[in-house]
């Protein structure tokens, strides 16, 4: 039989290979007819009447961008993309050609936003995309690949007078007084070009077609990337009232008070995109759905929980922990009793502080009664936890959570309020779907209780190894590093993706 850790790297690769650019791509776009073609992306069909452009930006457009040209050919006109800095080097070492444009390719590549900041080569580029916008007519056709990570930095074009450095500085300011991302993405649509439906206006009367690979909770469309071809849900007003609250009114350039004072008042309406189609392509739920479809197929009872958790790691491993203490309970015959009523209790305040959107725990637990304690059980999740950093060590938050919930596990078998040990075999991954958690050339790792009873015996101080962020190092210490997940550079990024494994012993 395989080990849990194999199930789990198999299932973890799966969800990973569904929303990899050119697979992804290849699924959902097709093109028909030669006499008059029509583009069809997921069923619905688009006739190409004229010229078919496409523009991109994004962490993950490049391999998005080689998977269009293929299919498109000699129908594709012209094309231009916006890519984080070195990136066609790193997949070049990495061996990943399929991700590469082919020599003498129709599509011009700009790589900019060194680490992850907009800047002058990101605007050339910007202003490229900008200017192919403006001149398309009603017959022509532009297809649009959007990648959320790192769209939004490669996406750079201030409303004029506005310079991109009056820009950047006020962004900073703003974070500094600690703004929230969301308030951040509001003042940066509302002073761009581009941004917040920009791009599907300047490109009127062109037919618009939007591929997403969505890297946001719950998939907004006009967040991702901060929503070049989607309507804004934001005025002017609110980016005064963010200005105002951060007590920065009365200090902005004057090319930024021009620009408030000359914007319209209200978001634009949504008849005016009516010549666009936002298409997600790609998200943390698509990819949770092919792992539960691989773990069914390895003989598990499978389940999503959500595919918007987040919060910090050390609320999170506990929900986690509490969910697979329950679970093993209802292997032991003691699913019904005390100590699972109590642990019912727990999951269920944990899930109302935590406020993960869409989460029905009360039918989960429903559901996860009707298992029967026969079958192995895969239970899965996505989303995206936060780290407070507070130590200098390395690692990631896939490597915290995961040694979080180890330690966590541990301690209930210990003190003896999970079932006996030894009844179950237990197994917790967590990985990035980017291949990247945090500094280091893991994506996450592979964690148990015993793990953990391990590294106590030899002496290890597991907490101290949390307390100074320090996962990588300690997951490093066992077998070669066997319990950490590397996969390489993925090229996609849809957040994170966590899989418990239990099996009765």
């Amino acid at each position: 039989t395989m080990s849990l850790r194999e199930h789990a790297l198999s299932l973890f690769r799966g969800a990973v290979g569904t929303v990899r650019p050119a697979p992804m791509l290849k699924r959902a776009l097709k093109l028909q007819g030669d006499g008059c073609p029509q583009l069809l992306v997921k069923g619905q069909a688009f006739p190409v009447k004229r010229d078919l452009y496409l523009v991109g930006f994004g962490k993950a457009v490049l391999g998005m961008a080689a998977a269009a040209e293929e299919i498109l050919g000699d129908h594709l006109t012209r094309g231009i993309i916006n890519v984080p800095l070195g990136i066609q080097e790193s997949l070049q070492r990495a061996g990943m050609q399929e991700m590469l444009l082919r020599p003498h390719s129709k599509i011009q590549v700009i790589e900019g936003a060194k680490n992850n900041l907009p800047d002058a080569e990101a605007l050339k580029g910007a202003v490229a995309i900008q200017e192919l916008a403006e001149g398309l007519t009603a017959d022509d056709l532009l297809l649009v690949l959007i990648s959320g990570r790192g769209g939004s930095a490669l996406l750079p074009a201030p409303i004029p007078p506005i310079l991109l450095e009056e820009k950047e500085k006020l962004t900073k300011l703003l974070a500094s007084r600690g703004a929230a991302i969301q308030e951040l993405n509001i003042v940066r649509k509302t002073l761009s070009v581009l941004k917040g439906g920009g791009l599907a206006q300047l490109a009127h009367p062109a037919r618009v077609v939007s591929l997403i690979l969505s890297d946001v909770i719950g998939d907004p469309l006009d967040i991702i990337a901060s929503g070049p071809t989607a309507a804004s849900s934001h005025s002017v007003q609110d980016c005064l009232q963010i200005l105002t609250k951060y007590n920065l009114l009365h200090d902005l350039p004057k090319s930024v008070e021009m620009v408030l004072s000359s914007s319209p008042t209200k978001p634009s309406a949504p008849e005016n995109y009516s010549h666009v189609s936002n298409i997600i392509l790609g998200s943390n739920t698509l990819a949770l759905e092919e792992a539960k479809r691989q773990a069914e197929g390895l003989g598990y009872a499978a389940l999503v929980l959500s595919a918007a958790v987040h919060g910090e790691v050390s609320r999170v491993a506990t929900l986690y922990c509490h969910l697979i203490q329950l679970i093993c309970l209802g292997f032991t015959g003691l699913g019904e009793g005390p100590l699972s009523d109590e642990l019912r209790g727990n999951l269920l305040q944990l899930a109302a502080e935590l406020q993960i959107p869409g989460l029905d725990l009360d039918e989960f637990l429903q559901a996860l009664r009707g298992l029967g304690p026969d079958r192995p059980v895969c239970i899965l999740a996505g989303g995206e936890t936060t780290v407070q950093l507070q130590g200098t060590g390395k690692g990631g938050r896939n490597q915290e959570l995961a040694l979080h919930v180890g330690l966590g596990l541990h301690r209930a078998q210990a003190m003896g309020t999970s079932s006996p040990p030894g009844r179950c075999e237990i197994l917790f991954l967590s990985g990035g779907t980017d291949g990247q958690d945090g500094p280091t050339e893991a994506a996450g790792a592979f964690c148990s209780p015993g793990l953990v009873a391990e590294a106590l015996q030899e002496g290890l101080d597991v907490e101290a190894f949390l307390r100074n962020n320090d996962s990588y190092t300690f997951f490093s210490h066992f077998q070669g590093g066997h319990h950490l997940l590397v996969t390489g550079l993925t090229g996609t990024n849809v957040m994170d993706i966590q899989a418990i494994l239990i099996r009765a012993m």
